[in-house]
């Protein structure tokens, strides 16, 4: 489980394909210092397996369900990516509660100036994804934990602020950028109606009054 709070960007050193997987290995000191073999960590969003790791890096392998879903696939030598260590019990949760299983890449249609170095941005989600996303909700973008600015069908608008530009890979962003999305697991279950007994009960009950 992870929060969505960035703790570092990491940059790609080597790519190494093994049939339909790909060992990636990561410069990334201040991860690096606090994990090791079997420690999970946040690419982009994506929750992936640490294999081995030095002083300044570490490795991972992903998958091909993880490669066709994420826009880790994408990733060459110089690539830039979010990191996040896993929660431990106890950790202060700064953002929302992010699963690291990304449900599928949206692209990013546009980036405006609104303020002082305060950008927005208009995303395009996939369909499907569009019914778990509401104004004021959460969302996670490249492991990055957004409020939603507004919803409009399968169009979704963040603002980031200068802080998240400097701190993450949204820097980079720009039209046409794939980005990874998880959206707020407490309002897929919400809108899927998997919740049971009382709580599904409680959740018809919001979901009559915002109906009125």
């Amino acid at each position: 489980m992870f929060s969505g709070i960035v703790e570092e960007i990491g940059k790609v050193s080597a790519v190494l394909r093994r049939g339909s997987a790909v060992t990636f290995r990561i410069d990334a000191p201040r991860v690096a210092a606090s994990v090791g073999p079997g420690a999970s960590v946040a690419v982009n969003g994506a929750c992936q397996t640490v294999t081995e790791a030095g002083a300044t890096w570490f490795s991972f392998d992903s998958v091909a369900e993880t490669l066709d879903r994420t826009n880790l696939g994408r990733l060459s030598r110089g690539s830039e990516v979010n990191l996040e260590c896993a929660l431990r019990l106890g950790d202060r949760v700064e953002g929302h509660f992010v699963s690291g299983h990304v449900d599928s890449t949206c692209v990013v249609r546009a980036k405006r100036t609104v303020g002082k170095d305060n950008y927005d941005f208009r995303l395009q989600l996939p369909g499907r994804l569009a019914r778990y996303v509401r104004e004021k909700g959460s969302i996670c973008l490249d492991g990055v934990s957004l409020t939603v600015k507004s919803a409009k069908g399968s169009v979704v608008e963040v603002t980031v602020i200068p802080f998240t530009l400097r701190s993450t890979i949204v820097r980079n962003w720009r039209a046409g950028s794939l980005v990874n999305v998880e959206v707020d697991e407490i309002a897929r279950y919400l809108v899927s109606g998997d919740l049971g007994g009382k709580e599904a009960r409680a959740a018809r009950g919001v979901e009559r009054l915002e109906e009125r």
